[in-house]
């Protein structure tokens, strides 16, 4: 029996460039100094948007790690198993040096090129995205011992992904992870109480082996053929490279006790981990662990801002998508005035997270320069602290858009929302990233002073940015203890600005007059849609640049 007929269901969104269909995006890639990487760009997101690569990552999120801990015979083997897909993801993103670029290719506009690679494959799949920035952002660590990178130089800047579990010696490529947090501490990583010992007692201190003792309650990507580990000697908290397999070709005795059944990013694995008297290699100075991989915290922040953007880039563009081909009470949505105001909102939103993502990534390429060290020190926690925050109630508005449909398992919008909340989280939550931010401050005063001085130039043309700056100066101004007390605050007063000076010089007049004026000083409980005087007209003109028409 016909019961009823399909009509008004929006059909799925696929094969269409992600790279070419982002003016913010490609406008800032030129502007940011990566031109060079322009059509290798368009050539990713070509390839992104294909039906396909969402199937690909419907496959993986959907097949999960599953933790072999033993064989048949009751060896105890530690493997995860993953599906296919999770390693066609990991061939793609090896294949666009999303592990390695500005290492492998150092120069002007090195790490924004990199940044808008990473930017569109996390538009599609963000679990593959782990242990390519981990990789990633253990490269500069390891460049500290150099004896050893050389030996790992080959296989860390491979192209080529190679999956299978054997010692490094004998794979093509490898991935590096991560293993700081023990049970007792989380971020306060200062309390670590995992022990290491000189393996020989006549040999010890940076590049030499040693003997590690104790646990880690997130061990991320345990599938990865080496970790760097924090654990403790006699002079404290050290770096150590801790492979899967030893030089003798048996296991390191890394005893995974179960993975982690988290919320979102289910592609990948992450862990808890036993370990005793497992082998690893100083890198950096002994007792001076915190220290060497803050370089590697700073890049996993990026990576943070960049994924948060990412994920609110693909929930503005499906909730346009579905808006422009559902219609309700005799309308299209997006032609309602009430919706258009939401979706407007939306897509300055993610403009102006994109803009900072990219900026922030371009201060990675010259790391001497004061401002640009400011960028690099000051902005990174900063802009993980609000995008990352901003992409929750962000992929939220997304999903009310589609109303129903967007919250079922089937469609494109539960698998973002349930993504947003983990980069808040990771590498430090939103009071580690304010008070980060306060630290850089105080240690990186000329660069701060460049960087107040740029929004004053911006400010001086646009009255309602003056006054968040003024805001803001003022909040610098206070005692150390009342600064801290409203770091949330000071820090969201901060990127507000900068967001609004990228706005101002970069985006159409009318988007930044828009954006300037919907986030003035003041208005922080705002909620998406509340654009206040922006015409009809501004509001469309601002949504044909986030999402051209067909």
């Amino acid at each position: 029996m016909h019961t009823h007929d399909i009509t008004n269901q929006v059909p799925d969104l696929c094969d269409y460039n992600l790279y070419r269909s982002d003016l913010a995006l490609s406008e800032a890639v030129q502007r940011e100094g990566a031109h060079w990487h322009d059509c290798t760009l368009a050539s990713q997101g070509e390839l992104l948007g294909r039906a396909e690569m969402r199937e690909l990552a419907t496959l993986a999120n959907t097949h999960t790690p599953v933790l072999h801990t033993h064989d048949r015979t009751g060896h105890r083997i530690d493997v995860v198993e993953f599906h296919p897909a999770w390693h066609t993801l990991l061939e793609q993103l090896r294949r666009a040096g999303l592990h390695a670029l500005p290492w492998m290719q150092p120069g002007d506009g090195a790490h924004a090129a990199r940044a808008a690679g990473y930017f569109l494959h996390a538009q599609i799949e963000a679990g593959s995205l782990c242990p390519t920035t981990m990789t990633f952002a253990a490269i500069p660590v390891l460049q500290q011992e150099p004896a050893l990178f050389e030996q790992l130089r080959s296989r860390l800047f491979s192209r080529e992904h190679d999956g299978r579990d054997l010692p490094i010696t004998q794979k093509r490529s490898i991935l590096i992870g991560m293993g700081m947090t023990e049970k007792q501490g989380g971020s306060d990583v200062r309390s670590n109480a995992s022990i290491a010992m000189p393996a020989d007692p006549l040999e010890d201190g940076r590049g030499k082996a040693y003997l590690l003792s104790g646990h880690k309650w997130f061990f991320s990507a345990p599938m990865c053929d080496a970790h760097l580990m924090l654990a403790r000697t006699e002079n404290g908290l050290s770096c150590f490279f801790v492979p899967r397999w030893l030089p003798d070709g048996t296991r390191n005795p890394i005893l995974i006790q179960r993975l982690k059944d988290k919320l979102g990013n289910r592609s990948n694995s992450s862990s808890e981990v036993e370990f005793e008297e497992a082998m690893g290699i100083m890198v950096g100075e002994d007792g001076r662990g915190i220290p060497t991989i803050i370089e590697m915290a700073n890049h996993t922040r990026l990576d943070c801002i960049i994924g948060s953007a990412a994920l609110m880039r693909q929930a503005l563009v499906q909730a346009l998508h579905h808006a422009r081909h559902r219609s309700a009470f005799g309308r299209r949505l997006a032609e309602q005035p009430i919706m258009r105001a939401v979706l407007a909102d939306l897509a300055l939103e993610s403009e102006a997270a994109t803009l900072l993502m990219l900026r922030v990534a371009h201060a990675f390429d010259a790391p001497d320069d004061p401002l640009q060290r400011a960028w690099k020190r000051i902005v990174t926690p900063a802009a993980k602290f609000w995008i990352c925050k901003r992409a929750l109630e962000f992929t939220g508005e997304c999903m009310e858009v589609w109303g129903g449909n967007g919250y079922v398992e089937t469609g494109p919008m539960a698998r973002l929302y349930r993504e947003a909340p983990v980069n808040s989280i990771w590498e430090g939550s939103g009071n580690v990233m304010c008070l980060d931010v306060l630290r850089a401050i105080s240690r990186e005063t000329e660069g701060f002073a460049q960087l107040l001085m740029a929004l004053d130039d911006a400010a001086s043309t646009h009255p309602a940015l003056a006054q968040r700056v003024r805001s803001l100066k003022q909040m610098l101004s206070a005692a150390e203890e009342e600064r801290e007390a409203c770091a949330r605050r000071l820090v969201q007063q901060l990127v507000l600005a900068l967001q609004g000076m990228l706005m101002a010089c970069h985006a159409p007049g009318g988007s930044a007059d828009a954006f300037l004026a919907s986030r003035a000083d003041g208005d922080g409980g705002r909620v998406y849609g509340t654009l206040g005087g922006t015409s009809l007209a501004a509001q469309e003109a601002i949504l044909q640049r986030a999402w051209p028409d067909a």
